[in-house]
């Protein structure tokens, strides 16, 4: 899953945009932009955020100056914890050439000393898109841990996993068709990249069309590939 291999796949899959969101972390998100931006693949760059009560949350970031700042977030409420590489893997940034470059010394899993409200006012504070992953999933959610979305939470979507049908999720849960969902591949190893797809109806592959799609303003949309 190094930054040249998840561009040359995403191609071949006929993506035109993916979304990276490793776990409490950006770091990798500058050099798969930079990739992607010579190969033709637009990058949405961000991190998969686990709060406080271990709700797991996509946050993404119009540009680098804004995913630097977010960085900095991540990294003053991450907890100390020292990563056991011989337990919980190598937490490595890479360059194209797969040369290290950099690796992030605590345990990126662990939860951030902020709530989902806190975080949530964070990303859009700078401008961020702020997304609760896999929300139906059994552990690590929205549903797991607090048995509902908040009411009062500003969400620009909401995730279900590629496991589950939109058709029959909302079936159950007709109060949420207000909301507007994706659902990604969530892809953490190579043959699983683009295995789910959502399909984005807007004018350009760019951050505020994104939004726009997000939140279906002047005829952009966003749909869940079946």
């Amino acid at each position: 899953m190094t930054p040249a291999f998840m561009v040359r796949r995403a191609k071949e899959r006929g993506l035109d945009m993916i979304g990276i969101t490793d776990h409490n972390s950006t770091l990798q998100c500058a050099e798969i932009k930079r990739i992607g931006e010579r190969e033709g693949l637009f990058v949405l760059c961000g991190a998969e955020v686990t709060t406080q009560e271990e709700v797991h949350c996509l946050a993404f970031m119009e540009d680098l100056e804004k995913l630097a700042l977010f960085q900095d977030y991540l990294t003053r409420h991450l907890p100390p914890i020292k990563n056991n590489s011989d337990l919980f893997g190598y937490q490595l940034v890479v360059n194209e050439q797969e040369e290290v470059i950099e690796e992030a010394p605590y345990l990126l899993i662990s939860a951030l000393s902020q709530s989902i409200d806190q975080v949530e006012q964070e990303v859009h504070r700078l401008g961020g898109l702020f997304i609760p992953a896999h929300i139906e999933k059994q552990k690590d959610s929205l549903f797991s841990q607090l048995g509902f979305v908040p009411p009062d939470l500003r969400v620009d979507a909401l995730e279900i996993s590629y496991r589950t049908s939109i058709t029959h999720f909302l079936e159950q849960h007709k109060k949420l068709h207000k909301y507007r969902f994706i659902s990604s591949s969530d892809a953490h190893y190579p043959n699983d990249l683009g295995t789910r797809q959502t399909l984005f109806r807007m004018e350009a592959l760019t951050f505020e069309e994104v939004r726009k799609a997000l939140h279906g303003i002047e005829g952009r949309s966003v749909e869940i590939a079946t």
